[in-house]
């Protein structure tokens, strides 16, 4: 009942109660965003969703405009805390993760929930094992179990594996837990970054 109709609902309801805080934030952060460089506020991502379904995932801009798409050996994308690829307001928006607040609209149309693993970027279509599918039997989250506990800290392999458990184990008590672990990740700032590497040492 929870996973099917309540989760859900908890979404909507949420999501409306916060609109008004978004709108806030969103007059703020397009302010510093066009100050620094003028671009476009909105960064609109080719995710895959629930069933393997892709959508367009928004996020604040914290990369300049045009700028290279850079991944990891395994895949993932490269993340470092002297990307010169992100902006001075990004780097900011990143470190609070206020760039993923946007979300919000895309939970509103149904595409995210609040709770659920990491939405992968649509490249990864047909590159899942067998026991990393049922990540796609829930709605990608704007936070969710992989994200509160681990952050950036574990392999792509071990995030899927992560998330594939959790489309398996959603209930009520388990989403409340994440959301505080949440709170208490994004306070304590610790495993943000992916890479200690500078760019330069990835694209040789």
């Amino acid at each position: 009942m929870y996973k099917s109709y309540i989760k859900r609902l908890f979404d909507v309801v949420l999501c409306l109660i916060a609109l008004p805080f978004f709108a806030i934030i969103l007059i703020v952060v397009s302010i510093l965003i066009k100050f620094d460089d003028r671009g476009p506020i909105i960064y609109k991502a080719a995710r895959i969703g629930k069933n393997s379904t892709v959508f367009s995932m928004y996020k604040f801009r914290s990369m300049k405009v045009d700028a290279p798409n850079i991944l990891n050996a395994d895949g993932s994308t490269y993340n470092s805390k002297n990307d010169p690829r992100v902006t001075k307001t990004g780097r900011v928006l990143r470190e609070t993760s206020i760039d993923e607040v946007p979300q919000i609209l895309n939970i509103l149309k149904g595409e995210m929930s609040i709770i659920g693993p990491r939405a992968s970027g649509s490249g990864a279509l047909g590159t899942y094992l067998e026991d990393e599918e049922p990540k796609m039997l829930v709605r990608p989250g704007l936070t969710g179990y992989t994200q509160a506990y681990f952050r950036n800290g574990l392999s792509v392999r071990e995030k899927r594996l992560n998330d594939a458990w959790y489309a398996q184990n959603v209930t009520f008590r388990l989403d409340v837990k994440i959301f505080f672990k949440t709170i208490f990740t994004v306070l304590k700032g610790e495993g943000i970054y992916t890479n200690t590497e500078e760019v330069n040492e990835i694209v040789k």
